[in-house]
């Protein structure tokens, strides 16, 4: 039986534990939203949900404080196999951070109906991300759960959990943003290496990179859209949300020409990097 409410396939989500049932389930739920939304199937309300705080977790990885991490260097093969496991981490979350928006907000914030299919889609690509990851981790012989990961990524989320707003500046345009400036590097890492296992993570992180760029646009967009419904200057909101809500500067070098095709100028992040004011 389906969920009555797209907010109810978002919680739904959110509470599945094992990892690839996860995974699994949004990519299954995005695929009944859009065949609604296509008129192949009757049509799904958003609804309104109470998702939990947290999203339901499997038993592993051990979830450790980003210092308690262990650092490898990635030019080994041990410390590419911890670089696919952190990739694999970080898509898990972005899952549940895309789902727990329209959970938590969807029926209590008016958007278009566009709102919606941009995070569900958004979801979906998450869920084939760490599905490409995952295949590239067990490829190496090893898999999810097999390293100890951070504990630090969902503070976003709670931290923003009554605040679209800030949601929306702090997730998608910045920690996604952060990736549109790390992963050229982290290809360039498996594309020296140049074995199997290694081509395999090239091919996979390439399809993320492309996509993560509409997925920071999303954010954007929806922050202007916000801004203009509350006659709100969008770079100043930005300034001010990411001070309240993000722990530290942000970190250059930044990806200027990425984050501009995601619609992120460069006075938006500069005045709040390291060597820029933040005051």
């Amino acid at each position: 039986m389906s969920p009555a409410t797209l907010t109810d396939m978002a919680t739904a989500v959110l509470q599945t534990a094992d990892a690839h049932e996860k995974a699994a389930l949004s990519r299954q739920s995005a695929a009944l939203w859009f065949a609604a939304r296509r008129g192949e199937t009757p049509e799904i309300p958003i609804g309104t949900a109470s998702p939990p705080l947290d999203p339901a977790r499997p038993g592993k990885p051990a979830l450790l404080d980003p210092r308690e991490v262990p650092r490898r260097r990635p030019g080994s093969p041990e410390g590419r196999e911890a670089l696919l496991h952190a990739v694999a981490h970080i898509e898990l979350n972005a899952v549940d951070l895309h789902w727990d928006i329209i959970a938590r907000f969807g029926g209590h914030v008016p958007f278009p109906m566009g709102f919606f299919d941009d995070w569900v889609k958004s979801a979906d690509e998450e869920s084939k991300h760490f599905q490409l990851v995952t295949a590239c981790l067990e490829a190496t012989g090893s898999f999810y759960g097999d390293l100890p990961a951070h504990a630090g990524m969902w503070r976003a989320a709670a931290d923003t959990a009554g605040d679209i707003m800030g949601r929306l500046a702090v997730v998608p345009m910045v920690l996604e943003a952060r990736g549109l400036d790390v992963t050229p590097g982290m290809i360039e890492v498996f594309r020296k290496a140049g074995d199997p296992a290694a081509v395999q993570a090239v091919e996979a992180l390439e399809v993320i990179y492309a996509e993560e760029v509409h997925h920071v646009a999303y954010g954007s967009k929806w922050f202007h859209f916000l801004c203009g419904r509350h006659d709100t200057d969008p770079k100043d909101a930005f300034h001010r949300l990411v001070r309240t809500y993000f722990h530290g500067p942000l970190k250059p070098p930044f990806n200027a020409e990425k984050r501009a095709e995601a619609g992120l100028p460069p006075d938006f992040y500069w005045p709040l990097s390291e060597s820029g004011s933040v005051g």
